[in-house]
């Protein structure tokens, strides 16, 4: 019985080793809190200067909310939506804009304004270091999708290259 524990004990070890070897650990890049942080105040400032008001979302990787601001005086849907451009760039790996457009030319992809979780509005675009998504940002009440996309693309050419 102790030997047959001895044996369980050593091959669990050794599955637990290999598990948590150097060449089996993800590394990745993420959107932080601070790089959230930055690229809402830039977007926000890119709105401010065409006179508009809006909410900025930001998503990491994974889809989780990593922040999120509002203006005065915004209509309380856009919070959601902003949250869910962003989530629809995430997930797509392409604007929500380019993905509406795609939805409404393109009978394959009709069906894409079926599913709850995308929002096929322009206003989310993919953050990518490297080739690789790493989150997104998604606007919403500036005043249209060109106006919402437009202030994300601004703050992201500003912030992101910075970081790098």
């Amino acid at each position: 019985m102790l030997a047959k524990t001895i044996r369980t004990t050593a091959l669990g070890l050794t599955l637990c080793s290999s598990a948590f070897a150097a060449d089996g650990v993800a590394q990745r890049a993420d959107v932080t809190l601070p790089l959230a942080n930055q690229l809402i105040d830039a977007t926000l400032a890119a709105c401010h200067d065409q006179g508009r008001t809006a909410v900025v979302a930001v998503v990491d990787r994974g889809g989780n909310l990593v922040a999120l601001q509002r203006d005065d005086n915004v209509g309380p849907h856009n919070t959601l939506a902003a949250q869910r451009k962003a989530f629809t760039s995430l997930s797509t790996k392409n604007t929500s804009r380019a993905l509406s457009d795609l939805a409404r030319s393109t009978p394959d992809a009709e069906n894409l304004n079926t599913l709850n979780e995308l929002l096929l509005l322009g206003g989310g675009v993919p953050l990518k270091v490297e080739g690789q998504v790493i989150g997104a940002i998604g606007v919403a009440g500036a005043g249209g999708a060109k106006t919402d996309e437009g202030c994300a693309l601004t703050a992201i050419e500003q912030v992101l290259p910075k970081t790098l």
